[in-house]
């Protein structure tokens, strides 16, 4: 959570690259014509594919995903959308839960989740108790899905401030005793053998497993998720990083999840980095500390204006940015990995504000798909590598169907935004080269965001003979304008022959909240009413094995793309 974004919902409580140029001439079109937010232009955007120029090798970085509420994972729908993102692609998919070191009982409610695995008896001696983690771990190996472990927060016994331990958000402060320190040195070795412990559990449950699992130690630290000094994190990361790495010395490990990147949290961001290059390690007495990671959080921040949302991408990627530059100043760092460990619209997923109606629609998934791949860019730019993109975002249970809370699915439905990912699911193999006439530069779109001219915009991959291009027309405000109309002109196809499926997500296609809108906005649908809604949630196909002219290799094809739709074109070579 952005620290801007950490005060609003408190008052509610209480790599490889795409290559995306855009030409002047049609974009300062488009800026002179779109003097208001809903305005268009009717000159048609001309997407160019390279099929036969690779570029480098496609790796996702949006196969990451979490949440706060670790419950949830083994509740029916739960088990249901963990399967689902285990299909996305055939690429490994990582969760990464909140509290899973939390003391409580199992019940799960907004912000809030519990595994009771550290109590202790009246003489102090540590009792574990694995049964509720056990349940969360299954069912994430169950469907295929690879933990980002997150060894937090403060188990009760071990709190140096334990009443009030359970939060009630979104009453009152949820920064309760969950979020301090160890109470005194007892309690700090007591942490260490804890998280040994849990690791040896882990892994005598799970095997090799968990060689391919990450691991990480506690979030945010620069805000009130940690109510203790930066000194005092990175000894809690040195005795942890160590304690797994006793039981687990391959185990792959990282940090320190700052919210991000902000004037307030670079500073921690640096000491951090310094501390792991040349800090004096608490565990080993040795200098620095192991770091296979780095971690932080970029957030956007929308807003509601004249009646509708207005995103602010631009602000999600300069937070990235900021934190690329850091991680760029240290030679000691510039090549280690980075986990965005939560990237997303806003800061607060449980918040119910006006300027999050656009989770329910197509916008999400738009807005993600414009995220991630003007993040590939920015690796690109600093010449470094991002591993993965955590959505913070998956099911709530005991909600009202479609309540605006940042999520996948709701009630076992699928929201738009899963069917975006699973439009990026499709891409696969090398990049190619890739020009959209309607792409802004990139430069602007991180200053100024998508406010004047959409940005309609394309990435392709090659997999074998099967081309896949992902183009999509988004833009921060959410108003009707009339539809992009796009040509691409693909070069280089190798096949005689060429099929086309195309894949939709947009107002009218893949939209599970039109229908389920039309159908009344119902509180409980019956048992057909849920069967269609659940149909209406998955990815459709609008157009399947269509025969396309190829002449010299070459093929031409035209499509109209709604405001804030995205559309895969598959081409399979014959």
């Amino acid at each position: 959570m952005a620290k801007e974004e950490l005060s609003a919902w408190l008052r509610v409580a209480g790599a490889a690259v795409c290559v995306l140029c855009g030409t002047a001439t049609l974009a300062q079109m488009q800026a002179r014509a779109q003097t208001e937010p809903g305005a268009s232009v009717s000159a048609t955007v001309r997407v160019q594919v390279h099929a036969g120029k690779p570029i480098g090798v496609y790796t996702p970085i949006w196969n990451y995903f979490g949440a706060d509420e670790p419950n949830y994972l083994y509740a029916p729908n739960g088990k249901k959308l963990l399967g689902e993102l285990a299909a996305l692609s055939p690429a490994p998919v990582y969760y990464r839960p909140h509290n899973l070191l939390t003391t409580g009982d199992g019940d799960g409610s907004l912000k809030w989740g519990s595994t009771n695995v550290y109590t202790e008896r009246p003489d102090g001696t540590p009792v574990y108790d694995f049964v509720i983690t056990d349940r969360i771990f299954d069912a994430l190996v169950a469907a295929h899905v690879r933990p980002l472990v997150e060894i937090g927060f403060m188990p009760e016994a071990l709190s140096a401030h334990p009443e009030p331990y359970r939060h009630s958000f979104p009453k009152g402060d949820i920064f309760t005793g969950w979020s301090y320190p160890p109470k005194d040195e007892a309690a700090w070795a007591k942490w260490s053998t804890l998280v040994a412990a849990y690791a040896a559990h882990l892994k005598q449950r799970y095997g090799g497993q968990t060689a391919t699992w990450l691991w990480e130690v506690w979030n945010e630290p620069d805000i009130s998720y940690w109510h203790g000094t930066a000194v005092e994190y990175d000894r809690l990361y040195d005795l942890t990083a160590a304690a797994v790495r006793r039981v687990l010395p391959e185990a792959k490990i990282g940090g320190p999840e700052a919210t991000g990147v902000s004037d307030h949290s670079e500073p921690f961001l640096r000491q951090f980095l310094e501390h792991c290059a040349h800090g004096t390690n608490a565990a080993t007495g040795e200098m620095g500390a192991p770091l296979d990671f780095i971690s932080y959080h970029p957030k956007g921040h929308p807003t509601f204006v004249d009646g509708h949302v207005v995103m602010s991408v631009g602000t999600q990627l300069r937070a990235v940015e900021r934190g690329m530059k850091v991680i760029a100043s240290y030679p000691e760092w510039r090549n280690t990995p980075i986990i965005l460990g939560e990237s997303d619209p806003e800061g607060c997923g449980a918040c119910l504000n006006a300027q999050n109606g656009y989770r329910n629609g197509p916008l999400y998934g738009a807005s993600v798909t414009e995220a991630t791949m003007r993040t590939y860019e920015l690796a690109r730019k600093y010449g470094l590598t991002v591993q993965g993109a955590v959505t913070w975002a998956f099911e709530f249970e005991d909600q009202p169907a479609f309540a605006s809370l940042r999520a996948l699915a709701t009630d076992g439905i699928d929201k738009p935004v899963l069917n975006a990912f699973r439009l990026m699911g499709k891409l696969g193999g090398q990049w190619l080269a890739t020009e959209s006439d309607g792409a802004l530069p990139l430069d602007q779109v991180v200053a100024q965001s998508v406010t004047g001219a959409a940005d309609v915009n394309a990435v392709a991959t090659r997999n074998g003979n099967e081309v896949d291009v992902l183009v999509w027309n988004y833009h921060d405000a959410d108003v009707a304008v009339p539809d992009a109309q796009v040509q691409m002109d693909v070069d280089g196809l190798r096949g005689a022959r060429v099929l086309e499926s195309e894949f939709r997500v947009d107002a009218t296609h893949s939209n599970a909240y039109r229908v389920w809108q039309q159908l009344g906005s119902l509180a409980q649908p019956n048992a057909e009413q849920l069967k269609q809604l659940q149909k209406a949630g998955q990815l459709e196909e609008t157009v399947s094995g269509r025969r396309v002219a190829v002449k010299g290799g070459k093929a031409q094809i035209e499509v109209v793309i709604p405001r804030q739709g995205v559309v895969l074109i598959r081409l399979q070579e014959r």
